[in-house]
């Protein structure tokens, strides 16, 4: 722990002494720099009509809804709130729409150095380094959370740090208005940082920090700039009083072009963010878990106006007793009817190899709202 301790006010430090050497030697007055806020607002609303767990639903209801602020205070500092709106279904207030904070942190532009571009640090309630890199390519969390987040391995925010940084430039302006101007290193882009670990909607539950990292590669950037290369992963203990012990490793290759977006993750890892994922209820082993998914989006109907997707998810965990698989096959339609908005018709089939356990499926009409 103490190990960690220093690795953390190591960084702390060197942030300081970046931000600081950042600063202008006669600074702008503040009103003169200050920018209007910003606010815009996403939704996920949906009808269901399927069974679970051998449990029919018929429902009409809200998965998500997010209202971002931001405030560019001057050239060096920024900062942004965003509520993260549910339902909630498990707690005392169930079936009451809640408010809860998903970010809530200061931006610091840092100079560039070398072959980083854009180089920025994030301190307080901040992305981690993965799910928000992947959100920008795959652009259908409107259905459901990505892989690794769908199987309980990892969370999309938490309070921390992290340092974000393009490289090597900035790709092709026409492959940024048509494609993906997201992440637009010319040769990639990387993100670490240092979290408590339990994610952005759990208390701190033990003294355990946990170091993530992503390191993305664009190996074309001039004749196949949609091509690229991700490692990611993180180690640390899941967040319980007993902290089992928790880390990933992950590899990612995505393909984007203007008619269509392919992409396939490989993990392996041991344990869960959460420390729930153990191998057996009498120990607080952590449990190993592998798997992989594939996604694809074809975007050339009707001039792009409607997508067919398509999305397959393996994972097997390795029990005391035995292993146990759990196949995942999405496919849906998606209209694009405002820049950013979609509605979405999908069939989610989940299938287990548990002996006696029945599979899910649901069939779904949602609405995604940008604003």
């Amino acid at each position: 722990m103490k190990k960690i301790g220093l690795i953390i006010e190591a960084f702390l430090l060197l942030a300081v002494v970046t931000i600081m050497s950042a600063q202008p030697a006669n600074p702008i007055p503040f009103e003169s720099q200050a920018s209007p806020l910003s606010i815009d607002m996403q939704w996920f609303l949906f009808y269901q009509n399927g069974e679970r767990d051998e449990q029919a639903f018929n429902e009409f209801a809200l998965k998500r809804g997010y209202v971002n602020i931001k405030k560019t205070i001057n050239p060096t500092f920024s900062g942004r709130i965003t509520t993260d709106i549910t339902v909630d279904r498990e707690g005392d207030g169930e079936g009451d729409v809640e408010m809860r904070l998903k970010y809530l942190y200061l931006k610091t532009a840092l100079p560039e150095f070398e072959w980083l571009n854009d180089p920025h640090i994030e301190v307080g309630l901040v992305h981690r380094p993965w799910l928000d890199f992947e959100q920008h390519i795959n652009r259908y969390r409107v259905q459901g959370t990505m892989f690794l987040e769908r199987i309980g391995v990892i969370n999309s925010g938490d309070f921390g740090m992290v340092l974000l940084a393009n490289i090597g430039g900035e790709v092709d302006e026409e492959y940024q208005k048509t494609v993906n101007s997201s992440f637009a290193g010319k040769y990639g882009s990387m993100a670490f940082g240092i979290f408590n670990g339990g994610g952005y909607h759990a208390l701190e539950k033990n003294a355990n920090k946990t170091v993530e990292g992503r390191l993305t590669l664009r190996p074309l950037p001039e004749k196949l700039p949609g091509l690229q290369v991700t490692g990611h992963g993180a180690v640390g203990k899941g967040n319980t009083a007993a902290a089992p012990d928790w880390r990933y490793g992950s590899a990612y290759l995505s393909y984007e072009n203007p008619a269509v977006i392919v992409t396939g993750e490989f993990y392996r890892g041991l344990g869960n963010y959460k420390g729930t994922a153990l191998k057996d209820a009498l120990t607080v082993k952590a449990l190993p878990q592998s798997g992989y998914s594939l996604f694809g989006e074809w975007k050339e109907l009707m001039d792009g106006r409607i997508s067919i997707i398509v999305r397959y998810d393996h994972v097997t965990r390795q029990y005391t007793i035995s292993d146990r698989s759990t196949n995942r096959m999405i496919t849906g339609l998606a209209y694009h009817f405002i820049r950013g908005s979609k509605i979405v018709l999908d069939y989610d089939v989940i299938r287990y190899d548990e002996s006696g356990r029945a599979d899910d499926h649901v069939l779904e009409a949602a609405i995604e709202l940008k604003y």
